[in-house]
């Protein structure tokens, strides 16, 4: 087992305005929001539009878009308030998410270290010239993670964010070699944390907000304060 300290990412706690504020109070190290631009908007959610009257979110969820609350990336920007940690997880398949965000990052959050992540690595080069922002690779399939680790070989990256099960301990030490961010998901139970601990990743991704209250509380020495236990973000 690994027992070097980890990062807390919150997973998805951006995408409402309320679970990032309570995400940032709790301490966690990062705070990821889902951002797709959809009809010329940076939509901040994890739900996927169904034309332009419904999301839905899997396995069976289907909203009406009139009847939740979607917050644009500027509004999520503003709670944050220059806080550093973000990391906004573009989403969708076209590459043009990347420029607006990079573009709505310099109108709204010029300078502020944050860290941008996305399954679709091409997105990471309208980042190219802003420095302070991280970028993180991400894979989510076995495939994917091939073409990571090939990758890595080759060049040192910032970060990586890659599905739990898909890593080993094997794994895990040779992405480290060229990164000094391993971050593993989900992350939602103490078996899951057991595992990420086991393997040597070097930060957890999760939706449980107790769970990463203790990391963070564990890590920094400090005794963990009452906290609903059941409590999580929202998906």
């Amino acid at each position: 087992m690994d027992d070097r300290p980890l990062l807390a990412v919150a997973h998805r706690a951006g995408n409402t305005l309320a679970d990032l504020r309570a995400a940032l109070a709790a301490g966690v190290d990062l705070v990821e929001a889902d951002v797709h631009l959809y009809r010329g908007a940076l939509e901040v959610r994890h739900r996927k539009a169904v034309g332009p009257h419904y999301y839905w979110e899997h396995p069976t969820e289907l909203n009406r878009r009139r009847s939740l609350v979607v917050p644009q990336l500027h509004e999520v920007l503003a709670v944050a308030a220059g806080d550093p940690r973000l990391m906004l997880d573009l989403k969708g398949p076209s590459l043009a998410v990347a420029a607006r965000v990079a573009a709505e990052i310099r109108a709204y959050a010029p300078g502020v270290p944050l860290s941008v992540c996305t399954k679709q690595w091409r997105m990471l080069d309208a980042f190219a010239g802003h420095p302070e922002v991280g970028r993180v690779l991400s894979a989510s399939d076995p495939l994917q993670l091939a073409r990571l680790r090939a990758r890595l070989r080759r060049e040192r990256v910032y970060g990586v964010s890659i599905r739990l099960s898909l890593l080993t301990s094997s794994v895990v030490a040779e992405l480290r070699r060229a990164t000094d961010r391993v971050l593993a998901w989900p992350v939602d139970t103490e078996e899951a944390l057991a595992r990420a601990r086991r393997i040597g990743v070097t930060g957890v991704i999760s939706k449980s907000l107790p769970m990463l209250k203790g990391i963070v509380a564990q890590r920094d020495g400090r005794p963990v304060d009452d906290f609903p236990a059941g409590a999580a973000l929202a998906a």
